[in-house]
């Protein structure tokens, strides 16, 4: 799967904010991309299995939801990186974690039932590994769509 073929495309570009909210939703969004529900399934598992797409799963609205997100950056050595990527993915509140080629290298996003929990998680990450949780809290939200050419 060197490429995304028209399916893929078609698939990427038609789910983002529209999937089904019901019983079996793969077999009511299947028919718009001329597949049956276990095709959709397969496509879908292709594609995040040949890293076409990173995540596929809801994306929760925490503050509409009475919570609370954060994007947090760390400042993490090479030689220690896979090992705080480890203390950091255990948090189940935590989201999102990616390297960056900057001083603050470890980005991830934490997201929490109520706001308090942020520091509360944060400061747990920044006890299990000694490094410095860089809070950023949103001060404006902007939505940014991922689409491709079909």
């Amino acid at each position: 799967m060197d490429d995304l073929d028209a399916i893929g495309r078609a698939i990427i570009n038609g789910l983002q904010g529209g999937f089904p909210l019901d019983a079996r939703p793969f077999r009511t969004a299947a028919p718009a991309f001329g597949l049956d529900e276990q095709s959709l399934i397969y496509r879908i598992r292709r594609l995040l299995e040949h890293d076409k797409l990173s995540r596929f799963g809801p994306l929760w609205n925490a503050e509409a939801l009475g919570g609370d997100v954060c994007l947090c950056a760390m400042a993490v050595p090479r030689e220690r990186f896979d090992g705080v990527a480890e203390h950091v993915n255990a948090h189940p509140d935590v989201a999102h974690n990616y390297e960056r080629s900057h001083a603050l290298n470890m980005w991830f996003v934490i997201s929490e039932e109520r706001p308090e929990q942020i520091a509360e998680v944060a400061t747990a990450i920044e006890r299990e590994t000694g490094l410095n949780v860089h809070r950023m809290p949103k001060l404006n939200e902007f939505f940014i769509g991922f689409r491709v050419k079909v």
